[in-house]
C-alpha cells in the first residue's frame, strides 16, 4: 500500500489530528502537573503525569478533561483524607437515545457520539459536531465531529461567545436554525467562509441543558442544502435529547469526574507520605544500676 493509497492518507490525517489535539492539550496538562507536583511534594513533573494517567485510566476520563477539572477545582483541605467530604451522590440519569445494547457502556465519549448520531438522524443530514463548555477558557470546545473538513475542525476547536450559531444557541439556551449560512448575520465573516468551504449551507444547533436550565454543551447538524423549517415533533425530540444529554453531563461532572479527582488526591497523599522520613524516636535513657 503506497503513500497515496486512500487508507494510508486517512491514517496519516488521523495521526496529524491526534498530534494537533495533544499539542493543544499540552499547556493545560503541564499546568495540572505543576499543581500536583507542588501540592504533594512530588519529585518531578513525570511523577505527577504518572498519577494523572492512573486516574485517567481507572475512570476512563480523558487526560485533558481531568486536567481541566484539576486546575478549576478548589484545592483539597490538606488535613482531610477525602477531597469532597460533603458530596452527595445522585443516580445516573436515564438516556433514551443510546443505541440498543449500549446501555451498560456509558462512557462520556459514547454518550457524546450517540447525541451526535441521534441529532443527525432527526435533522436528516450527515455532517455535525458536539461541543462542551470549556471550564478553563469559557466558550465551547469541540468534542466529536463527523463529515466535516479538517479546516473546519481546527477553526472551531474553540468557540467564543460571538460569531457563530452555536454561540448564540448557548447564550440564549434555545435551538437556533440557520437556513442560509451565506447570508445569515449570526456568523463572523471568517467563520462563514470556513463553514461554506466545508460544504455546509445550513445548520441547526441544540443546547445540552441541565435541570436548572444551564447550557453545558451543544450539538449542531450541518447540511449541504437549505434546511426546511423543522416541525414541532422534531423540535421537541431535539429538546428532549438536549435535556437528557445535559443532565447526564452534569451528573458525570459531579460523580465520575469527582471520583477521579478523589482518587488522584489519594494517590498524591500516598506518594507524599511514602517519601516522608520515619519519625526519629528518642533513645531511652540508660539506668545505672548499683553494683
Amino acid at each position: 500500500m503506497g503513500p497515496g493509497h486512500p487508507d494510508e492518507l486517512a491514517r496519516l490525517r488521523g495521526e496529524v489530528r491526534a498530534l494537533r489535539a495533544r499539542v493543544r492539550a499540552y499547556p493545560l496538562i503541564s499546568q495540572a502537573q505543576g499543581m500536583l507536583q507542588e501540592r504533594y511534594a512530588l519529585p518531578d513533573a513525570e511523577s505527577a503525569f504518572t498519577l494523572m494517567r492512573r486516574a485517567s485510566q481507572r475512570f476512563n476520563v480523558k487526560m485533558r478533561t481531568l486536567a481541566g477539572a484539576l486546575v478549576t477545582t478548589a484545592r483539597p483541605d490538606e488535613r482531610t483524607v477525602v477531597w469532597f467530604p460533603r458530596r452527595v451522590r445522585h443516580p445516573e440519569p436515564a438516556l433514551g437515545f443510546l443505541p440498543p445494547g449500549t446501555e451498560g457502556a456509558r462512557s462520556r465519549g459514547a454518550v457524546l457520539a450517540a447525541v451526535l448520531d441521534r441529532t443527525l438522524d432527526v435533522v436528516g443530514t450527515g455532517m455535525g459536531n458536539v461541543q462542551t463548555v470549556d471550564r478553563v477558557r469559557g466558550g465551547l470546545r469541540m468534542e466529536r465531529h463527523t463529515g466535516l473538513s479538517e479546516e473546519f475542525v481546527d477553526f472551531f476547536e474553540h468557540v467564543g461567545p460571538d460569531g457563530t450559531s452555536c454561540a448564540r444557541a448557548a447564550r440564549d439556551v434555545s435551538q437556533v436554525t440557520v437556513r442560509d449560512v451565506e447570508s445569515d448575520p449570526v456568523f463572523s465573516e471568517p467563520a462563514r467562509q470556513v463553514i461554506l468551504a466545508a460544504g455546509s449551507r445550513a445548520c441547526h444547533s441544540v443546547p445540552l441543558t441541565t435541570s436548572a436550565g444551564h447550557c453545558v454543551g451543544m450539538v449542531s447538524a450541518h447540511a449541504d442544502r437549505p434546511l426546511p423549517e423543522l416541525d414541532r415533533t422534531r423540535i421537541e425530540a431535539l429538546d428532549t435529547l438536549g435535556a437528557q444529554a445535559g443532565r447526564w453531563l452534569a451528573w458525570y461532572e459531579r460523580t465520575v469526574l469527582l471520583d477521579a479527582l478523589e482518587y488522584l488526591h489519594t494517590l498524591g497523599r500516598e506518594s507524599r507520605d511514602a517519601r516522608r522520613p520515619a519519625p526519629v524516636r528518642p533513645d531511652r535513657p540508660t539506668t545505672n544500676r548499683p553494683a
